[in-house]
């Protein structure tokens, strides 16, 4: 091998390097915003405004009451879905 083609090739494995640690941190964003409270409340709204506008469009009563049951389901199943991902993990 060369010295250029070492050159080369050590540059080629830097740029591979760098590519895997900017893949990294874009992963490590995804999965923060996976489990961000952000976003659990953002679908917590929109799971509340959808099923609010179901229940008014299906003449049920009292939408904006109601609603409140399936948007506590959601969140309450995020909670627990944490737990038995961790319980799971440690047992396996």
């Amino acid at each position: 091998m060369t010295k250029q083609e070492f050159v080369k090739e050590k540059e080629q494995i830097r740029k591979d390097i760098e590519e895997i640690k900017e893949r990294n941190r874009r992963v490590e964003k995804d999965k923060a915003w996976e489990t961000s409270w952000e976003r659990k409340i953002l679908v917590a709204i929109l799971t509340y405004v959808v099923v609010v506008l179901f229940f008014i469009f299906a003449k049920l009563p009292n939408p904006f009451i109601n609603a409140i049951v399936p948007t506590l389901g959601f969140l309450l199943s995020t909670l627990s879905i944490s737990f038995a991902k961790k319980l799971w993990i440690k047992n396996k």
